[in-house]
């Protein structure tokens, strides 16, 4: 079939997800990231089994979450990218897990549009670990200030923390601010509980093995999909 590759490429990378989860004692959710895919890898990816789609367009993650709804398939949908106020009501009724709150009016849009609809929508705090003054994100300091001001909000539901960290040539380099988000994570979680343990959400295509590693509980993976070759 001329999609196998897509379905090879993500057996393989599950597996070996897996196999880090193991090797550091907790399991690790992957992420299917399909912004660079086409619709058909998207359909052979979700073929595979796949579990969790992640994209950081709005409208595209609504329509693709109504594609794959029309063919029977019902994987969970994660916004990852910055995503604007007024984008909030594309993705607001089919969105599972929303990776970039960076901002108490986004908190408050998002709050609005879940009450519109009478559900209680997950997120993410976005930290920004690297201190980079043209990215979003919240700085490490005021993530306490800034969990506390959102929980107040009655249809957000803060699960965890997401972190980049700067552009790398080297993986290596990015393990310090993963390590520093991670104990900022552990420090929340402590006081204040996240559901279910939380969520940390660090690594993508060329950072994963270092961000597992380093604490991540969640992936977030795309290039390594949808490579052709052998």
């Amino acid at each position: 079939m001329v999609f196998d590759y897509v379905k090879n490429n993500y057996f393989s990378l599950r597996e070996e997800i897996r196999n880090l989860g193991v090797n550091v004692g907790r399991e690790i959710t992957l992420v299917a990231v399909t912004k660079s895919g086409s619709d058909e890898e998207l359909i052979a990816l979700a073929e595979a089994g796949v579990t969790d789609i992640g994209e950081n367009r709005p409208g595209e993650l609504r329509r693709r979450g109504d594609l794959l709804c029309s063919l029977e398939y019902s994987p969970r949908l994660h916004e990852i990218g910055n995503l604007q106020r007024n984008k909030v009501r594309l993705i607001i009724e089919s969105v599972d897990l929303i990776h970039s709150l960076d901002s108490i009016s986004l908190a408050e849009e998002i709050d609005k549009q879940a009450d519109r609809i009478g559900r209680t929508v997950p997120v993410l705090i976005e930290i920004n670990s690297g201190r980079e003054s043209q990215k979003g994100g919240i700085l490490p300091e005021d993530a306490e200030s800034f969990y506390l001001e959102v929980s107040k909000l009655s249809h957000i539901r803060v699960m965890g923390l997401m972190t980049m960290g700067p552009v790398c040539d080297d993986p290596e380099q990015l393990r310090p601010y993963f390590r520093e988000t991670r104990a900022l994570f552990d420090r929340l979680n402590r006081c204040y509980g996240f559901p279910d343990g939380g969520i940390l959400s660090m690594g993508m295509s060329d950072s994963y093995r270092v961000a597992i590693e380093e604490g991540s509980t969640l992936v977030r993976v795309g290039r390594k999909l949808f490579n052709s070759k052998k």
